[in-house]
């Protein structure tokens, strides 16, 4: 399991009544206003008080006023591995989500304490599998008689009780990088992949980059009975999908490339493989964050790009690229809301707790967990 320095309770952010909406927990202490003109000057004197004790992560979906902040910027296990890379920083301050928090509390040292600015900024997608639901899933196949000839690979944008039970389990963790090789590996494994939670990485690998149709490929649902699958699908089936997406990408419709192709003649559709099949089969370019971010900056000037990821990555490449037309694919508006959470006043409180000696909204993983989920990780990092 995993806990955090003080037990909070849970609040649902929003008025929707969708089960799957993002869940967090909330952030004790007394913030300064968002109205503060003095944050950002204040939050430069903490890090320098600080110095080489803090090492302060930034995902690329922060918005610019949190990322300017950021000693480096990446993707999620990019930024756990830079984490782990800088073993003389007592405090690792991540400016990004619950789950990528813990991973870097995984791989760092025990000296080490990770804080989050806001425990509120979780992930809806890493919520959408749950530990219970999980080892109900795996009693499911089980009964079908398939569990010995499944290897269950869970994406990188997942709680650390899952990253642990893939370790148990023989499976290991993927990213949206290098899924075909996880994939791959597995296959070599077992007969079966049991994809852990987003449905569309899952699928769009498979079939896209496998070779594997649309048929060899069942959607497991949590809130049905037996996932809503009869035992001769789990038996029939290759590929058994978690029903989890991202809240963000999977909001891109195929509507969307459509109605960009029409508004702007030669523009190339790049798109995240969260993205929903029917949307990366109509895009141009398919990838990973780190992906989108190198094909914008390898682009030849002039050309024109319609990209489907988080709002603020696409305005940031926009402003960091003038010579090329760049616009985000959907005309709704579509922020990672949770991302979001990590603004000025909770990184300021977080910066400046720190350097008065109060280590708060500390993200600490237990051993158990740990092991079995670093199990998982390395796994991966051994991947051909």
């Amino acid at each position: 399991m995993t806990t955090t320095q003080t037990r909070l309770p849970l609040f649902i952010l929003g008025q929707s009544s969708d089960p799957h909406c993002e869940r967090g927990v909330e952030c004790p202490g007394e913030l300064p206003p968002a109205s503060d003109p003095a944050l950002v000057e204040r939050a430069w004197k903490a890090k320098e008080r600080l110095g080489e004790r803090l090492f302060v992560l930034g995902h690329h979906y922060q918005r610019d006023e949190v990322i300017q902040f950021a000693d480096v910027t990446g993707d999620s296990f990019k930024l756990a591995r830079e984490a782990a890379a800088r073993p003389e920083a007592e405090y690792i301050v991540f400016c990004g989500v619950h789950f990528m928090a813990e991973s870097a509390d995984i791989l760092t040292s025990d000296a080490q304490k990770v804080v989050l600015p806001d425990l509120a900024a979780g992930c809806s997608m890493a919520d959408m599998a749950t530990f219970d639901q999980v080892e109900e899933a795996w009693d499911v196949l089980t009964d079908a008689g398939v569990a010995d000839v499944t290897v269950p690979i869970t994406y990188m944008n997942s709680s650390a009780d899952i990253k642990a039970f893939v370790g148990r389990r023989g499976g290991a963790v993927c990213t949206s990088s290098n899924a075909k090789r996880a994939l791959t590996w597995a296959f070599e494994q077992g007969e079966k992949v049991l994809f852990l939670p987003d449905q569309h990485l899952g699928r769009n690998t498979a079939v896209l980059q496998l070779g594997l149709s649309l048929d060899d490929c069942v959607v497991y649902d949590p809130h049905r009975p037996g996932g809503g699958l009869t035992e001769k699908q789990l038996r029939d089936a290759k590929m058994i999908l978690w029903r989890g997406h991202c809240s963000v990408h999977g909001r891109f419709t195929a509507e969307a490339v459509d109605d960009v192709r029409a508004r702007i003649p030669g523009v190339n559709v790049l798109v995240h493989p969260e993205c929903r099949h029917e949307v990366v089969t109509k895009a141009d370019y398919i990838g990973s964050t780190e992906y989108i971010i190198r094909t914008i900056a390898e682009a030849p000037a002039g050309s024109a790009w319609a990209i489907g990821t988080e709002l603020n990555l696409v305005k940031r490449l926009a402003s960091q690229h003038p010579d090329k037309s760049i616009s985000f694919l959907d005309r709704s508006i579509c922020l990672c809301s949770t991302m979001n959470r990590i603004d000025m006043p909770h990184l300021v409180w977080a910066l400046e707790s720190l350097a008065e000696g109060r280590v708060v909204n500390q993200i600490v993983v237990d051993p158990e967990t740990t092991h079995w989920a670093k199990v998982a990780l390395d796994r991966m990092l051994a991947l051909p």
